[in-house]
């Protein structure tokens, strides 16, 4: 099973926080809209490496404590184990495509907002029996 699309035409068009376009066997392909005064919110994934590509809008990165501007064109990765969020301080949609690997959501899985995310247990369970 393999996947192809426009990612850029995908990110741009997407107006949920998240929607999981792709899962693969060792990966997964997310898009996020992230509003702006929104962040993704604190986590860390122990076992889940996570590249993220920032298409437009800008940001601050918050790594194991250490903060970085982000603006469009700027990528990310996160490595297993590394606090992390994601903050819009912008006044546009922080438009983000990101890959885990492995994958981190379930499949398919669409989150119209971060309220709708936070209270997804199954998906949450998913992500953190991810081994």
């Amino acid at each position: 099973m393999s996947y192809i699309t426009n990612i850029i035409e995908e990110t741009k068009e997407n107006t949920n926080f998240r929607k999981v376009l792709f899962t693969g066997g060792r990966s997964q392909l997310v898009a996020m809209d992230i509003p702006p005064g929104g962040e993704i919110g604190e986590e860390i994934h122990p076992h889940v490496e996570q590249t993220l590509f920032f298409l437009s809008g800008s940001g601050k990165a918050i790594l194991d404590g250490k903060e970085s501007i982000i603006n469009a064109g700027d990528v990310a990765v996160v490595t297993p184990g590394t606090k992390h969020n994601f903050i819009n301080t912008g006044s546009e949609s922080l438009k983000v495509y990101t890959v885990y690997a492995p994958a981190n959501h379930i499949d398919g899985r669409i989150h119209a907002t971060k309220v709708d995310a936070d209270k997804d247990a199954d998906d949450e369970a998913f992500g953190e029996a991810v081994i």
